[in-house]
């Protein structure tokens, strides 16, 4: 029998003749063929101690798991849980918090949009600039009350120094006094409403800004049009902050559990990965509401989407459905082990919401190889069958 050695592949060009498995991958070859000068007892001693070696090493793909994933393959843990599979509608959504509807601080008329639908924009990034008259009288209305305040704090100064003169009466210092307090707090109320409605000049232009960073999603205001107090500006979302939303039966709350993994189905048959965050009764429709959070792809919000999901409170082992292949009419699963992957057989029982369960032949207590074990079957066959020949 030919000896064999394991080869580390990280070259670009071979990568692509090593079955696809990326950086890192193995491949199988021969060795180079003994010296002539060998003895017969030294060849019998080499031929025993490689079929002991790949023995040991059947059903074994070496591939270090700390750098698996740069070969394409992840690397996950066991779970538990079980039941029954239950099918449930939802669609995508904008997480809370996740978006903002900016309103027209100030009636006035239009200036300038600064941005259109689909800009991405920071927060603080202005929006549109409008010029109100409101704005311009709330300044005015500011100055009148720092005026008074100027006048008021002088005639205290006065009353202060004819009562050190015992020209006057303490009643009027303290008349004085609090006048001058009055018209200081009229000041920071005028100007408290100038900042709240966005900080107006004097000629009453201001500029409507973006509360969060996010992309434009609508847009009402356009050059020269006039906008009520209030109006909608524009509608800004953080894209990246989605979630799905299932509506299930009653009993649902019971059952499904936060951290189930749900596996949701767009109309063109892309699959989402994602995990349960919330469970809530909804009294709209007299069942419950449950959120997931997407793992990986992100769909648009809005988008209509199917669930399945695992619910019960079985305790049953269950891995990623992709971790189970069939190899030679046997179900294995890549176990970590050491500097590779052993294919250990297993007994799999149902699937569901992207999940298998597994009756046999885990502990629940391995590091398995998930997405992508199909690379280490087929690493596994190729290697096989050149010890074949």
């Amino acid at each position: 029998m030919d000896r064999r050695t394991i080869t580390s592949i990280a070259g670009v060009g071979i990568v692509a003749a090593a079955a696809g498995l990326g950086a890192g991958s193995l491949i199988w070859r021969n060795a180079p063929a003994s010296h002539e000068g060998e003895g017969a007892g030294e060849h019998a001693e080499s031929q025993h101690e490689q079929g002991e070696t790949e023995e040991a090493r059947e059903g074994f793909v070496a591939l270090p798991p700390a750098t698996a994933s740069t070969a394409g393959v992840e690397v996950t843990t066991v779970a538990r849980g079980g039941g029954a599979e239950l099918l449930i509608p939802g669609r995508a959504a904008f997480a809370p918090n996740a978006q903002a509807a900016v309103g027209a601080p100030l009636g006035g008329v239009v200036q300038r949009v600064h941005v259109a639908p689909g800009t991405n924009v920071r927060a603080g990034a202005p929006l549109v600039t409008i010029r109100s008259p409101e704005g311009a009288s709330l300044n005015a209305s500011a100055d009148a009350a720092r005026a008074e305040v100027e006048a008021a704090q002088a005639a205290h100064r006065r009353e202060t120094q004819l009562y050190r003169a015992k020209v006057t009466a303490r009643q009027d210092l303290e008349a004085a006094r609090a006048t001058s307090l009055k018209a200081q707090a009229s000041l920071r109320a005028a100007q408290a409403q100038i900042a709240a409605v966005g900080s107006p000049g004097a000629t009453g232009y201001v500029i409507v800004r973006s509360p969060m960073a996010g992309t434009i999603t609508s847009l009402g205001a356009a050059t020269g049009s006039v906008l009520a107090q209030g109006a909608t500006v524009a509608q800004v979302a953080d894209q990246n902050r989605v979630e799905l939303i299932f509506e299930a039966p009653a009993g649902a709350s019971r059952t499904i559990r936060i951290g189930s993994p749900i596996l949701a189905t767009m109309a063109g048959g892309e699959e989402i990965r994602s995990v349960v965050t919330a469970i809530s009764p909804n009294a709209a429709t007299a069942g419950a509401q449950v959120r997931a959070r997407p793992i990986g792809f992100v769909p648009p919000a809005g988008t209509p989407v199917s669930g399945r999901v695992l619910t019960g409170a079985a305790d049953t082992i269950v891995v990623p459905a992709d971790a189970v292949q069939n190899v030679e009419g046997r179900s294995v699963v890549f176990v970590a082990d050491g500097s590779g992957f052993r294919a250990t057989p297993v007994v799999a029982g149902r699937s569901a919401a992207g999940r298998t369960e597994i009756l046999k032949g885990l502990t629940g207590r391995e590091r398995i190889a998930g997405r992508g074990a199909f690379l280490l079957k087929a690493e596994l066959s190729k290697s096989e069958a050149e010890h074949e020949h």
